[in-house]
């Protein structure tokens, strides 16, 4: 039995969206294939993620300088340990959806909170002599990411900075095996933005079933 860990950042009702729609698409078919399998659903705008502030900082130092987690005040001891939960959660799970909105190029802030409390030194990856290490490795991820516009190709591609990002950080922490599914153009093209959708929606389908 595998853990999937199901994790959406967008405030939109789900009939609305055109990423959560094809999230859940294929969230459906996985489970129609792999039913023994546990799934965790992450709603980043429905769960506390803390920001890494000055409470956070002052927290981690004074627990590296060997002070007792009970020295550290209320807003440390909270935030640090929401930021291990989190860390924790994502080290146990196998498999990872991610699924956003491109807002401005990128994802929304709430995504970049949570990849803040996952990428941890010693407990994702690791600082040698010859540079960092992901320490995640044997695990896979999917990014189902929806844009107005068209970013797969030229000249838009160099303005797509969400999906490319969010792979380069799964692979600093040992993901490497990360797939995309893109629904893109709706905005752009309105007319054809159901038949978008449901083309998606069937590719979610098909890639469910190999994941």
């Amino acid at each position: 039995m595998a853990k999937l860990l199901y994790i959406t950042a967008n405030p939109k009702p789900e009939d609305q969206s055109f990423s959560l729609s094809v999230g859940r698409a294929f969230l459906n078919a996985y489970k129609q294939q792999n039913p023994q399998d546990e799934i965790v659903e992450l709603d980043l705008y429905q769960t506390d993620i803390p920001y890494i502030d000055t409470d956070v900082f002052n927290g981690w130092g004074k627990l590296q300088q060997g002070h007792a987690f009970d020295q550290l005040s209320a807003d440390e001891k909270a935030k640090v340990s929401r930021i291990n939960q989190l860390t924790d959660q994502f080290i146990e799970a196998d498999k990872y959806v991610f699924v956003t909105p491109m807002w401005n190029f990128s994802f929304p802030p709430k995504m970049k909170a949570y990849i803040d409390t996952i990428c941890i030194a010693g407990k994702t990856f690791k600082y040698t002599e010859n540079g960092s290490v992901g320490l995640l490795t044997g695990k896979k991820a999917l990014h189902i990411q929806a844009r107005g516009g068209i970013y797969s190709e030229a000249p838009m591609n160099e303005m797509e900075f969400g999906d490319r990002y969010l792979k380069a950080v799964l692979g600093f922490i040992g993901i490497t095996d990360v797939q995309s599914i893109i629904v893109e153009g709706m905005a752009q093209f309105p007319n054809e933005a159901e038949g978008i959708k449901e083309k998606a929606i069937k590719q979610a389908q098909e890639v469910a079933k190999n994941f």
